[in-house]
């Protein structure tokens, strides 16, 4: 099913980098298809904090709620994504920011399958493109909340 992995650099420290997607509330100020956040419950743990929180993506004709849990290991610099309820039948997630020379290395994965199988063929056509936006609307908004690094 659809796969999406990517190492990038970025001019932006680890702790930037996982502050910025880390604040799920602001997803529908520039990421794309998100048009409502929710945070259902926060809790603390040993090493960082797990969050469910609901998603709203709109596409076209389609607007699908996902749940999903969300855990945050702020040391480490990894967020961990679990799928909870919603359109899909599986959906695997997660970032991790490593400390490089020029700022960080951005490890971002996704792996998912819908339950709709017309779901599934109207994102197999523009799944790249798709994934390219999303990590572009983060790289942008890094821009946005930290300026350009030299």
């Amino acid at each position: 099913m659809p796969t999406h992995s990517e190492n990038r650099p970025m001019p932006y420290t680890p702790q930037q980098m996982f502050d910025l997607v880390a604040d799920i509330g602001k997803y529908p100020e520039f990421l794309p298809w998100c048009s409502a956040a929710r945070i259902r419950s926060e809790r603390k743990t040993e090493d960082g904090k797990v969050v469910e929180a609901d998603l709203i993506i709109s596409f076209k004709l389609f607007r699908e709620r996902f749940t999903s849990r969300v855990t945050m290991h702020p040391e480490s610099h990894k967020i961990e994504v679990e799928y909870l309820d919603g359109p899909f039948k599986y959906l695997v997630n997660y970032w991790h920011f490593r400390p490089d020379e020029n700022g960080c290395m951005a490890d971002f994965h996704v792996d998912f399958e819908f339950k709709s199988k017309i779901l599934q063929g109207i994102i197999g056509v523009v799944f790249g493109e798709a994934m390219r936006r999303i990590v572009k609307a983060f790289e942008d908004r890094a821009l946005a909340l930290y300026g350009a690094k030299q």
